[in-house]
C-alpha cells in the first residue's frame, strides 16, 4: 500500500471546507448574484458527498 503524505490526505477536505466558508460568507454579505454564487459554492460539498457515496457502492 502506498503511503500518502498529509498534503495528499487533507487536500480535498480542505478545498471543501474553503468552498463552504466562501459560500457562507458570500450568502451573508449580499443579495442577487451573490445568492446564486453562494448556492453554487455550498452545493460543491453536497455534490462531493453524493459522488463519494455513489463511488463507494460500485
Amino acid at each position: 500500500m502506498k503511503k500518502q503524505g498529509l498534503r495528499a490526505i487533507f487536500a480535498v477536505p480542505l478545498l471543501l471546507a474553503i468552498a463552504s466558508i466562501i459560500g457562507l460568507v458570500v450568502a451573508l454579505t449580499g443579495d442577487g448574484l451573490r445568492d446564486a454564487a453562494a448556492w453554487v459554492a455550498l452545493a460543491i460539498p453536497v455534490c462531493a458527498v453524493g459522488w463519494a457515496m455513489r463511488a463507494r457502492r460500485t
